[in-house]
């Protein structure tokens, strides 16, 4: 099942620059439902101040290596997964869409994570996965590595979104950075359930892998550009405030009981089905 509105994180960047306008028209139309999921909310990082992937990630395979040998047997390995439930879940994880980043860990936490009933643990994971995106730019714009579906000439999870992709470097996975970023991030709000936590935020990347956007290795240097920015990130007052106030929230929410929304057994059930050889 397509979900409509999804929109990728090659698309964010045009969302960030004109403020995350509800009415504000994308490629699809998408931009409008994502917007307030990160626009809304700045990061953390002052301006100037985030990590320099385009130094601190070596550069892409190069054709013919065995790293690339790597990715491509990766890659085939993904398409064998097409029409799963776990290419389902890829395509849900793909969204970024308020309602799809802000649960994508409500499984893992067991709670449902909305502005309206955990404001706190929203806002934080809005401004520490917009850093986390965000902090792969040099890094794709120094590279500008083509996107194995270009490669390939195949689909995606969203077709109407490769025009825009083709031109988008693919290394590192911005999208797997937020979705890394925000795994660390909830180890810290949540430290009993770091692993089943830090399971998922590899997933989540993997997803990337599934549906095409992304070779296996952007999806490693996409980990090591998010781990890089939440190191930033402590060095800023407003996240450890944030960070111990959403550990408050969700002690009184566990408290309340709120049940994630999502179907955790359909999504247990989609994660069971591995990619093979994924790192």
């Amino acid at each position: 099942m397509r979900i409509p509105g999804i929109i990728t994180w090659a698309l964010a960047p045009a969302l960030l620059a004109v403020g995350g306008c509800a009415g504000t028209k994308t490629t699809a139309d998408a931009g409008a439902a994502a917007a307030p999921s990160l626009a809304s909310a700045p990061g953390y990082i002052p301006a100037g101040q985030m990590p320099d992937t385009a130094r601190l990630l070596p550069p892409p395979p190069a054709a013919g290596s065995a790293a690339q040998a790597f990715d491509e047997a990766i890659h085939d390995a993904a398409v064998k997964l097409r029409g799963t439930a776990r290419w389902h879940m890829a395509e849900r994880d793909a969204s970024l869409r308020p309602e799809d980043t802000l649960t994508a860990y409500s499984c893992t936490l067991g709670i449902d994570i909305n502005p309206a009933d955990t404001p706190k643990l929203a806002r934080l994971l809005q401004r520490s996965m917009r850093d986390a995106g965000m902090s792969t730019g040099p890094a794709k714009s120094l590279y500008n590595r083509t996107r194995p579906f270009v490669a390939h000439n195949e689909s995606t999870c969203a077709p109407e979104e490769e025009a825009v992709l083709r031109t988008n470097g693919s290394y590192p996975s911005g999208h797997a950075a937020l979705g890394w970023g925000a795994a660390l991030v909830l180890a810290e709000v949540a430290p009993e359930l770091a692993d089943e936590i830090m399971l998922r935020g590899r997933s989540y990347g993997e997803s990337r892998i599934i549906c095409n956007y992304h070779w296996q290795t952007d999806v490693m240097a996409a980990r090591t550009a998010a781990a890089a920015t939440m190191a930033r990130m402590h060095a800023e007052p407003a996240f450890v405030r944030d960070v111990a106030a959403a550990r408050r929230e969700l002690a009184t929410v566990r408290a309340r009981g709120l049940p994630p929304k999502r179907d955790c057994a359909a999504q247990a059930q989609a994660l069971s089905i591995k990619l093979p050889g994924a790192l």
